[in-house]
């Protein structure tokens, strides 16, 4: 049975999508749903994914969609390692991924930025610019506490928070955030972007 990517190029969630497929090595066909076009709130869209947002990952028989709980069942189902073993080690890995994905990523949304420059008072760049600058700022904090952060996130071996980490990272590059205030966060972004999977699934490849 195909599995099946619904995408969009430049989203962060389908971004951590692509990375954990690439490096499980599972291949897959995407299907582009076009945001900027309302593609997530047409009716077929909507049968997959009620929330109208992307990705929805078709695979295994059936419909997963949500990138973390997507990642999560990737891992369990292909005992990738992206949390390590320890119950310690998960919640930390945990904790960098959420740091991205539960803080960051929800108030940089497209639509949320776009409602909030609606209402007046700053622009779309400035708006982005302070929340992941400020989000990046405690990225860094945390990886300063973390004594298995050496060559990604949690040590060696790439994880859940790495995963997380390098569509952020494209993303303030984007929005003209200046990585050189993160050492630490911009050094093991580099390394990862240099791993095939990265490259693979970054957007410029991914852009229909």
């Amino acid at each position: 049975m195909q599995t099946i990517l619904h995408d969009y190029w430049r989203s962060s969630a389908s971004y951590r999508v692509r990375i954990g497929l690439n490096l499980l090595g599972l291949p897959y066909r995407s299907v582009s749903i076009d945001l900027l076009g309302g593609d997530q709130r047409g009716a077929d869209y909507l049968a997959r994914n009620p929330q109208g947002l992307v990705p929805a990952l078709e695979i295994d028989g059936v419909i997963l969609t949500q990138s973390l709980a997507i990642l999560e069942y990737l891992n369990e189902t292909h005992a990738a390692g992206w949390l390590g073993s320890a119950s310690l080690e998960k919640a930390r890995i945990r904790a960098l991924a959420y740091a991205i994905a539960m803080e960051v990523h929800p108030v940089c949304n497209l639509r949320v930025a776009r409602y909030a420059v609606s209402l007046g008072g700053t622009t779309l760049e400035d708006w982005m610019k302070h929340f992941i600058r400020d989000g990046l700022a405690d990225f860094e904090a945390m990886l300063a506490q973390n004594r298995r952060s050496r060559q990604y996130c949690h040590g060696s071996v790439v994880s859940l928070a790495d995963i997380c980490l390098v569509p952020q990272v494209y993303n303030a590059t984007r929005w003209n955030v200046d990585l050189a205030e993160f050492p630490k966060t911009a050094a093991i972004a580099a390394q990862l972007e240099q791993l095939e999977a990265f490259v693979a699934a970054h957007p410029d490849r991914a852009r229909p």
